[in-house]
Order: C-alpha cells, then sequence, then structure tokens
C-alpha cells in the first residue's frame, strides 16, 4: 500500500484504502438510464487487509466491520465524493458514508 499511495498520490506512507477511477465521477453511458442502463465500470479499490485488521481492534469493533467502512469509502470516491479538499465536503462525504453504512447494517 505504501508503493502503491507514494506512485499514484506522491504519499509516501502507507494508507488503508486507495480508489483507482476509471474516468471522471459521474460521466455514466449517455442516454442510458434505469433499467436499460448497462453496468458502469466505475474503477478499482485496493484495501489493507493488515491496517483495516488494526483500525478495528483500535475502534473496538470487527474486522468486517472496518472492511464495510474501507469499502464504502473507496466507492464514494470512486462516485466523486472527496474528503480531502474542504471540510463542506469533508462533512458531505462522511454523512452520506454514515447512510451507507447504516443502510447495509
Amino acid at each position: 500500500m505504501r508503493s502503491l499511495n507514494r506512485a499514484y498520490r506522491g504519499i509516501d506512507a502507507t494508507t488503508d484504502v486507495l480508489s483507482f477511477a476509471m474516468s471522471e465521477a459521474g460521466a455514466g453511458v449517455p442516454g442510458a438510464s434505469g433499467a436499460d442502463a448497462p453496468p458502469v465500470m466505475l474503477g478499482d479499490i485496493v484495501i489493507s487487509a493488515p491496517r483495516a485488521v488494526l483500525q478495528a481492534a483500535e475502534a473496538g469493533h470487527s474486522t468486517d466491520e472496518e472492511m464495510t467502512f474501507l469499502l464504502v469509502h473507496g466507492i464514494l470516491h470512486l462516485a466523486g465524493y472527496d474528503h480531502e479538499t474542504n471540510a463542506s465536503d469533508k462533512r458531505r462525504m462522511f454523512r452520506k458514508q454514515g447512510e451507507i453504512i447504516k443502510a447495509i447494517r
């Protein structure tokens, strides 16, 4: 994870999750919607299992819960959410993250 983070984000440190978008967020397929819309590949998500285990222990919840959190976090990045730009975007992303996690529990 550290080498991926360094290569793609220029940050020489390990991280828990990385998202690699296939295209600009929200691009989709022009003119397609609803049941007629083909599936859209958003990109790839890489999760560090060792970090997830450590973070779960630190937070006092299961590794499954931490992996779910990291997966949702990564998907939101692929959907165009960003928590690093400003405080407003961070609140928006984390609110949506909480809503999704609550809905799937």
